[in-house]
C-alpha cells in the first residue's frame, strides 16, 4: 500500500499541527512548514519520524515554488496560514491594516495553491482554512471578513478550473489556539461568552478542525465545498 504524502503549510502550531498529528497517527507521511525554526523543531519532535519539515515564509511566492519543486510528488496540500489577530472598528482601519490581512492570509493561500500545482497529483486535493468571520456580520471584523470571504470565493472557482484535483475549505468558528492570545486576561471570559451563544456550548479545539480537514482529504467525491465547523454559531443562541 502506497503511503499518501501531505504538505501542511503553516503546520507548526494550532490547527495545522493538530492536523499533522491526526494524519501521522493515521499512517500518512506529512511535511510541515512554518516561519519559526524553534516552533518547527518542537512540532517535528512531537510528530515523530513520519513527519519532516522546512522553514518557509508562505508570503514568498518564489520560496514556495522552490519548496514544491524540491519536495517531490504530494497527494494533498493543506494551507492553515493565518494573518495577524485582532479586530478593529471599520472607521479605525488603516491601509496598513488592510494590507496586512491580504499579505498575511489571502496572498499565502493563493500563492501556495499556485506553487503546489507542480507537485500535486491529478487525484490530489487542496484544502484552505478560512474563518467564520466571512459572512458572520460581526462588528469590527470587516478586514477579517473580507480576507476570509476572499479565500472562500476561490474555492468553487478553483474546484472547476483545477479539476480533477479537488479544492475545498474549512471555515472554523472560535477555536482555542494561540491566535487569540491578543485578548490577554480577557481570553477565558471572552471564550465563555462566545461559547454560551452556540448550540455546542463550547469553543472549538484544534482537533475538531483537524477532523474536518481529514474528511475533506479522504472523501474523493467532495469538491468546491466550504465546510462550516463552528459549533452551530451561525444558528444563533442556543437559549
Amino acid at each position: 500500500m502506497v503511503t499518501e504524502r501531505v504538505v501542511i503549510v503553516g503546520g507548526t502550531s494550532g490547527i495545522g499541527l493538530a492536523t499533522a498529528q491526526r494524519l501521522v497517527d493515521a499512517g500518512r507521511e506529512v511535511v510541515i512548514t512554518g516561519r519559526n525554526q524553534d516552533k518547527l523543531d518542537a512540532a517535528l519532535a512531537q510528530l515523530g519520524k513520519s513527519a519532516s519539515g522546512r522553514t518557509l515564509d508562505a508570503r514568498d511566492a518564489e520560496a514556495l515554488r522552490a519548496f514544491f519543486a524540491q519536495v517531490g510528488p504530494v497527494d494533498h496540500v493543506v494551507v492553515t496560514v493565518t494573518g495577524e489577530p485582532g479586530a478593529k472598528p471599520f472607521t479605525e482601519l488603516t491601509v496598513s491594516d488592510l494590507r496586512e490581512g491580504v499579505d498575511g492570509k489571502l496572498l499565502p493561500h493563493a500563492v501556495t495553491a499556485q506553487a503546489a500545482l507542480q507537485a500535486l497529483g491529478d487525484n490530489g486535493s487542496l484544502t484552505f482554512v478560512s474563518a467564520a468571520s466571512a459572512g458572520a456580520a460581526m462588528p469590527a471584523t470587516a478586514a477579517l471578513a473580507a480576507v476570509n470571504a476572499g479565500i472562500e470565493a476561490m474555492v468553487p472557482v478553483l474546484a472547476v478550473e483545477l479539476a480533477p484535483r479537488r479544492v475545498n475549505a474549512v471555515s472554523p468558528g472560535v477555536v482555542d489556539t494561540g491566535w487569540w492570545d491578543f485578548l490577554g486576561d480577557a481570553r477565558d471570559e471572552t471564550f465563555a461568552q462566545l461559547a454560551s451563544g452556540t448550540p455546542a456550548g463550547r469553543v472549538g479545539k484544534p482537533e475538531d478542525i483537524a477532523s474536518a480537514i481529514t474528511f475533506l482529504l479522504d472523501n474523493t467525491f467532495t469538491t468546491g465545498v466550504v465546510l462550516r465547523v463552528d459549533g452551530g454559531a451561525r444558528l444563533g443562541s442556543a437559549a
